[in-house]
């Protein structure tokens, strides 16, 4: 492990990932968390005064426009943050020669493949969002330097807007529910995210092997749908008294395009980084505790 001198810059600090990642990243170093009114993701110069004033050793990157539907509204405010501002820090790490690592999404390819993709398939996003973050993606390869890309998918915690938060408060009304069953992928908890995150980055700030620099897949093993995840959910917060059936996309209209198949093969990253071989339903199931050593009710997923 590095020693406790370490400068650590974290985007995003409020996001589902973020949140954890302040705790998880604390014994690297000092992290440093500035918030919106500081560090603004849709102006370059205050990004590359947050890099230069701190000069940090690592910049870990949980910000993102994440709102799949709003940025086919939106795809300018969407590209700024997905896009330009990942471009920006992976410049500000490289000049510093710090690592960069920043999180990208399964969304990146089109979902007509049917088995795991692995991160030598090619990209072919389909949807506004998805675009933005593969622009990301290029963005930082192009500026090279010490950067990791995590491709991670459907993320879900006690905070924010998640599907694991929108199951139970919907079941808190109805006993009857519909759920998307043609679209297929590896449901991720935040927690077990930073946790795999900040092992990476340990390795990272411990070898400095800049050989492991690239893109990687980090997720759990196995695969579901949103129907499947929705009764696996239920089923771990003792709530069997909801009916779920399941419905295709075409009865769910969204302003975004969906792909159908997006789960990631994220072998390399755990045989590069000597990470757990942990299943989505194992991490569910982590996470169902972890809410129950916050208070043992359904309110501790009411943090914002």
């Amino acid at each position: 492990m590095p020693d406790d001198t370490a400068t650590i810059l974290l985007l995003g600090a409020t996001g589902q990932v973020g949140h954890e990642l302040t705790r998880t990243l604390a014994p690297l170093g000092t992290v440093h968390t500035p918030d919106r009114a500081t560090v603004d993701l849709t102006a370059p110069a205050s990004l590359r005064r947050a890099v230069a004033d701190l000069e940090p050793g690592l910049i870990v990157n949980a910000a993102a426009y994440t709102d799949v539907d709003g940025a086919e509204a939106e795809p300018e405010r969407a590209a700024a943050i997905n896009a330009e501002a990942p471009r920006v820090l992976a410049e500000g790490a490289r000049d510093a020669g710090a690592w960069c690592v920043h999180y990208s999404t399964d969304y990146v390819f089109d979902g007509t493949k049917r088995t795991p993709y692995t991160e030598d398939d090619p990209p072919n996003p389909i949807n506004v969002y998805a675009r933005t973050k593969r622009h990301g993606e290029e963005a930082i390869r192009d500026v090279g330097g010490r950067y990791l890309i995590l491709r991670t998918s459907w993320m879900y915690s006690h905070r924010r807007s998640n599907f694991v938060r929108t199951m139970l408060r919907l079941a808190e009304d109805k006993d009857r529910l519909t759920v998307v069953d043609d679209q297929i992928g590896v449901p991720t908890w935040a927690g077990w995210c930073a946790e795999a995150t900040t092992s990476i980055c340990d390795r990272l700030l411990t070898a400095d092997d800049t050989s492991q620099a690239g893109i990687y897949h980090l997720t759990g093993t196995g695969q579901t749908s949103w129907y499947g995840f929705s009764r696996a959910i239920f089923a771990q917060f003792g709530r069997t008294d909801v009916t779920v059936e399941p419905v295709s996309s075409e009865e769910y209209a969204t302003a975004a395009a969906r792909p159908a198949y997006t789960v990631l093969d994220a072998s390399r990253a755990r045989a590069t980084f000597n990470l757990p071989d942990t299943s989505w339903a194992a991490q569910l199931a982590n996470f169902r505790e972890d809410v129950a050593s916050m208070d043992g009710t359904l309110e501790a997923l009411g943090a914002s």
